[in-house]
């Protein structure tokens, strides 16, 4: 099969660049700066063990390239990106051709399954960052991340198991899941911390804030009745698995809204995380004063290009408890 890689960046990037490394065919698709730097000094990979530069195809849209009868899209662009990018993809793509959202949030496969029938979700555990381009960075090693993925809604089938495989090959841990929707809606809960570790400094608050951040999503999934796994089995999986180390010469970036802050993009993920606990909590009848106050905190944060950690958890505790 050809890995098209709709959305090079953090996740696509280092994803993309590890398959090619395991012998895999990629084709990237990449932004502006970007998409420039990868066509004129390739891709480079810097991990806490290598730093290498991968020539590797790349392109700015979907409709320039020649889709072929195996090719398998890993959707890896921001979910505030991912209508137009399948609207793109369903422009010039057989719609048998398989869509695989490696994304945080819950809403990407459901978006994808409007145009296209075979689409899988990926529950995505990966250190990586990207705030250069033409430069991508997995901060894990040896084993890169972990890769659990389905068929979206729920189910397993020969296409998921031959993903698993191939991402094993290229340095993640991987295990095909009949409930993997489950699974991202605990790495849901998980991101709802990335609005406070974007936008707050050092100072006190933050935990406190995640915290309630965290039980409002879990009231709003227990009310709308979603499944949703454990904290107890997800801590199980990751266990040990994936070892941060650092990576020469770099300062680790913060999580993947911290660096679209860092980028300046004007635009981030947060409606799509903090969002979807607002938005279920509005279906049905639960308060999540929390979740709104960080949704649109780090909405005007983002579109005034603000600096990432330029704001103070305390104040925002405060603003919160002035609104109860």
């Amino acid at each position: 099969m050809r890995f098209v890689v709709f959305g090079a960046g953090a996740i696509g990037g280092v994803v993309g660049a590890r398959l090619a490394q395991a012998g895999e065919d990629v084709v990237l698709v990449a932004r502006a700066a970007h998409a420039d730097a990868i066509a004129r000094c390739g891709l480079r990979l810097e991990t806490p063990d290598e730093s290498v530069t991968l020539e590797l195809p790349v392109v700015r849209a979907a409709a320039e390239l020649a889709f072929r009868g195996d090719d398998v899209v890993l959707l890896a662009t921001k979910s505030q990106d991912t209508v137009g990018a399948v609207r793109d993809l369903a422009a010039v793509a057989p719609p048998e051709t398989a869509i695989v959202c490696m994304q945080n949030g819950v809403s990407n496969e459901r978006a994808a399954a409007r145009l296209f029938a075979h689409v899988y979700g990926v529950c995505v555990m990966c250190p990586a960052e990207h705030v250069e381009p033409g430069v991508v960075v997995a901060q894990s090693a040896p084993l890169t991340g972990l890769l659990d993925l389905g068929r979206f809604p729920r189910g397993a089938d020969e296409g998921a198991l031959e993903l698993a495989h191939a991402f094993r090959r290229a340095t993640f841990e991987s295990e095909v899941r009949d409930d993997v929707m489950a699974w991202k809606y605990r790495k849901l809960l998980l991101n709802l911390a990335n609005a406070v570790e974007s936008t707050c400094g050092r100072g006190t608050g933050r935990s406190e804030l995640i915290d309630i951040l965290r039980q409002e999503g879990e009231d709003v999934l227990r009310a709308a009745r979603v499944d949703v796994v454990s904290a107890e089995t997800d801590e199980e999986r990751r266990g040990d698995l994936l070892q941060v180390r650092e990576v020469r010469g770099r300062r680790r970036a913060g999580s993947s809204t911290w660096q679209s802050l860092a980028r300046a993009t004007g635009a981030v993920e947060t409606d799509y995380l903090n969002g979807e606990i607002v938005l279920l909590g509005r279906l049905h009848g639960v308060a999540t004063p929390a979740n709104e106050l960080m949704q649109r905190t780090v909405r005007e944060l983002a579109a005034a290009r603000g600096a990432p950690g330029s704001l103070s958890a305390a104040e925002l505790l405060a603003q919160l408890r002035q609104q109860r």
